[in-house]
C-alpha cells in the first residue's frame, strides 16, 4: 500500500509555525465552517501564505518557487488568456519541451489544470507559490488591472441599466445619474491613487479603453464596459463645463476637485475621434505644488549654476526639451525660489497649470485678443522686476522677450528644442537678429525626465556589455561603482521604477558662445565650444545618476542618446 499522505496541519506543527492546540481549534472551526485549514490559520495570523505553501508543498510532494524574481518571456505569459489566468489565479512561468508549467497557490485545484490542458492544447504542469506573489505576478504581466475594479464597473453599469429601463421617455443616459457619478469619481479617484499624471479615456472600435501614465508610461487598466461610452464621456464633459451639444470641435475645460484627501484640478481636452470624443485629463495635484530646486534632481554643481543664474538682475534664461520634459515644473520651482515680497513677478502662460501665490498671473485667451505678444507689452509697463513668458513661438514673442531682457528685467522662457545649443540657432531660425540673441541669453538649460529606481525593491545589477559601451562609460568611471535596477514590488506596481527625476545641461552664455552666435556658427559647433567651456551634457549628467544608483543605463540612454 502507498504511505498516507501527512495532514497539513501535523506538517505545519513539525515546522514549529503552530501548536496542537491551534490546529485543534482551527480543525473545529474547519468542520463548522467547511472553510480550508490554511486559510482559518492565515486568518488568524498563526501562519503566513509562504508557511502554508511550503506545507502543501511538502504534502503533495509538488516543488515551491519564488515567482517574484522570476523574469517570464512574453511569449509563455501570452499562452494562457488572461481572464483564464485571473479568474483561477494562475500564472504561466515555463515552456520546456512542450511542456507548460504553471504556478499556482491550490494544488487540489484540479479542475482547473484539466480545463487550462483543454484551452492551450498541450501538457501541463504545476508549481506551488503564494496566492499574493501570483497575484502580483498577474498584475505584472497582464497589466495593472484588478478585478475589484471590474465588478464595480459591472455593478454600477447594471445600475444604469435598471434606470434607462425605469426611465422609458430617457433615450440615453443624463450625465448626472448618481451611478455615472460614482464611476467617473472612481476612475479619478484610481488614477491618483496610482501617481498618474493623465488619464486617458479612448473610444475604439468595440470597446472603451482607460489608459493611466505613471511616471511618464502609459498603462492599461481594466475599463467600463462599450455601452457606458456616451454618459461616461458626458459626466466628464459636464464636470469640466464644456459644451454638451458640441461634438464635432475640440474643446478645453478644467474640472477642480477634492479626492482621497487631496486638492486637484485636472486640465480637460476632449477631440473628436473616429469612434467617438476621445478624453484626456491632466491630472495637477495642488498640494504638490511647489517642488524645490533641490527636490528636481540637480547634480550639486548645476545646482549652484542655476541657483546663481535665477538671481541674474536681467538677461533671458530658457529652458528647452520637448513636451512632458517637466519645463513648467522647473520654471515653477525657480520662481518660487526668488518670489519675496519685494520682487514683483509677472508671468504669461498658456494655460495657467497652478496659481501660486504672490504673483501675478496672466492667461492667454486669443478669442478676447490676450496673445502671449500682447500679455507681455502690458506687463512690462507694470514695472516687473522678474517675468516668465511661458513658451516662445514665434517671431514676434521672442523680440518682446529680448527687448524685455535688454531693458533690464530678468526672462524666464521655454523653446521646444532637442538641446541647449540648439535654442540659440533656432531664435535665428525665427529671424531674431544673431547680435540681439548673443547678447540678451545669459543660459540656455536642456532637460529631460528619467525614472529613478523603487528604493524597496532596489538591487545590485550587472548591466550588458553593449548597453555599457553604447553609454561611453570608461572603467576609470565605473571603478568601484555598482549599478542598480529595481527587482520590481506591489511599491512600485511590479515595474521596478517609482518616480522621475531630471537630468540637465546647462549651457552658459561665455564672450566666446556669444560671439560664435553672432557668427551663425552651427549647433554642432556650439555644443562642442560648451563641452569644452565645462558643460556637462543630458547624457553625462544621467551617467552620473546611472553611476549614482538613481536611475538606470537603460533609461538614460533612452532619453539621452538621441541628443547626443
Amino acid at each position: 500500500m502507498p504511505e498516507a499522505r501527512r495532514m497539513l496541519g501535523e506538517i505545519l506543527e513539525s515546522m514549529g509555525c503552530v501548536s496542537s492546540a491551534d490546529i485543534k481549534q482551527a480543525l473545529e472551526e474547519q468542520k463548522a465552517t467547511g472553510r480550508k485549514l490554511g486559510h482559518i490559520l492565515i486568518e488568524k495570523n498563526l501562519v503566513s501564505q509562504e508557511d502554508v505553501t511550503k506545507a502543501l508543498a511538502d504534502q503533495f510532494g509538488i516543488e515551491m518557487v519564488d515567482i517574484e524574481g522570476m523574469d517570464v518571456p512574453r511569449e509563455v505569459i501570452e499562452m494562457v488568456p488572461r481572464d483564464l489566468a485571473q479568474e483561477h489565479n494562475i500564472i504561466p512561468i515555463e515552456m520546456h519541451d512542450g511542456v507548460l508549467t504553471v504556478a499556482m497557490s491550490d494544488p487540489l485545484d484540479l479542475f482547473t489544470l484539466d480545463n487550462l490542458r483543454f484551452v492551450i492544447n498541450c501538457p501541463v504542469e504545476c508549481v506551488l507559490a503564494t496566492s499574493d506573489s501570483i497575484k502580483t505576478a498577474l498584475n505584472r504581466y497582464y497589466g495593472m488591472a484588478e478585478k475589484e475594479i471590474e465588478k464595480q464597473y459591472e455593478q454600477i453599469g447594471q445600475e444604469i441599466e435598471v434606470k434607462k429601463e425605469g426611465d422609458a421617455a430617457s433615450a440615453d443616459v443624463d450625465g448626472d445619474d448618481a451611478p455615472v457619478i460614482r464611476l467617473v469619481t472612481m476612475i479619478i479617484m484610481e488614477a491618483v491613487k496610482a501617481r498618474a499624471s493623465d488619464i486617458h479615456v479612448e473610444p475604439l472600435a468595440n470597446r472603451l479603453r482607460i489608459r493611466y501614465r505613471i511616471d511618464g508610461v502609459c498603462y492599461e487598466v481594466e475599463s467600463p464596459p462599450h455601452r457606458l461610452q456616451g454618459p461616461i464621456i458626458a459626466r466628464i464633459k459636464i464636470m469640466a463645463n464644456m459644451d454638451m451639444s458640441e461634438r464635432r470641435r475640440p474643446q478645453d475645460g478644467r474640472i477642480p476637485l477634492s479626492l482621497v484627501g487631496k486638492k486637484l484640478d485636472l486640465r480637460v481636452s476632449s477631440l473628436p475621434a473616429l469612434h467617438g470624443e476621445s478624453v484626456v485629463m491632466r491630472i495637477l495635484n495642488k498640494d504638490s505644488l511647489m517642488l524645490g530646486l533641490g527636490d528636481l534632481g540637480f547634480h550639486p554643481d548645476d545646482y549652484k549654476i542655476f541657483r546663481t543664474l535665477i538671481r541674474k538682475p536681467n538677461g533671458i534664461i530658457l529652458v528647452t526639451g520637448p513636451t512632458g520634459s517637466g519645463k513648467t515644473t522647473t520654471l515653477y520651482a525657480a520662481l518660487n525660489e526668488i518670489n519675496r515680497p519685494d520682487v514683483k513677478i509677472i508671468t504669461a502662460e498658456d494655460p495657467v497649470e497652478y496659481n501660486l501665490a504672490g504673483i501675478n498671473q496672466c492667461q492667454v485667451n486669443r478669442t478676447t485678443g490676450m496673445t502671449f505678444q500682447r500679455i507681455v507689452r502690458a506687463m512690462l509697463r507694470q514695472a516687473p522686476e522678474v517675468v516668465l513668458v511661458g513658451e516662445i513661438r514665434d517671431h514676434e514673442t521672442a523680440e518682446i522677450a529680448i527687448q524685455a531682457a535688454l531693458t533690464g528685467h530678468l526672462v524666464f522662457s521655454t523653446l521646444h528644442t532637442n538641446d541647449a545649443p540648439g535654442a540659440l540657432t533656432r531664435l535665428i531660425d525665427m529671424k531674431v537678429a544673431p547680435f540681439l540673441v548673443a547678447s540678451s541669453i545669459q543660459a540656455v538649460m536642456a532637460q529631460r525626465l528619467v525614472r529613478t529606481i523603487c528604493e524597496q525593491c532596489k538591487e545590485p545589477f550587472d548591466p550588458d556589455q553593449a548597453t555599457i559601451k553604447a553609454s561611453g562609460l570608461t572603467e576609470a568611471q565605473m571603478a568601484g561603482r555598482t549599478f542598480y535596477r529595481g527587482k520590481g514590488c506591489d511599491n512600485c506596481r511590479n515595474v521596478g521604477f517609482r518616480g522621475r527625476k531630471g537630468i540637465y545641461e546647462i549651457m552658459l552664455m561665455n564672450s566666446q558662445i556669444r560671439e560664435m552666435t553672432f557668427n551663425g556658427a552651427s549647433t554642432d559647433d556650439l555644443r562642442k565650444q560648451a563641452v569644452n567651456d565645462g558643460m556637462h551634457t543630458l547624457l553625462m549628467d544621467g551617467l552620473r545618476k546611472v553611476l549614482d544608483g538613481i536611475t538606470t543605463l537603460e533609461e538614460v540612454l533612452a532619453e539621452a542618446k538621441m541628443v547626443e
